[in-house]
């Protein structure tokens, strides 16, 4: 296990290993970028076509129901209502 050639092709293999990985993500990097590139060309900035007004999701809908909740509660307490 002390031979010199040894710890050297392990080394030459990290490397190469290595190095395989890094051109893998940036491949993946440029491949990204490329589709970020069309996304903004075909759609201007939007994420989806202009079809209409959109309709909130449900995790903002929750949020709402949320705060009218707290809202009705405060209220209640301003009145003096006990809950």
């Amino acid at each position: 296990m002390t031979d010199p050639n040894f710890y050297f092709t392990a080394a030459v293999a990290g490397l190469a290993g290595l190095g395989m990985i890094c051109l893998a993500a940036l491949a993946g990097w440029r491949g990204w970028l490329t589709l970020k590139a069309q996304e903004l060309a075909t759609f201007g900035g939007r994420r989806e076509p202009n079809d209409g007004p959109s309709l909130p999701n449900a995790g903002a809908r929750i949020d709402i129901a949320d705060l009218k909740e707290r809202i009705r509660k405060l209220e209640a307490i301003a009145s003096g209502v006990d809950l």
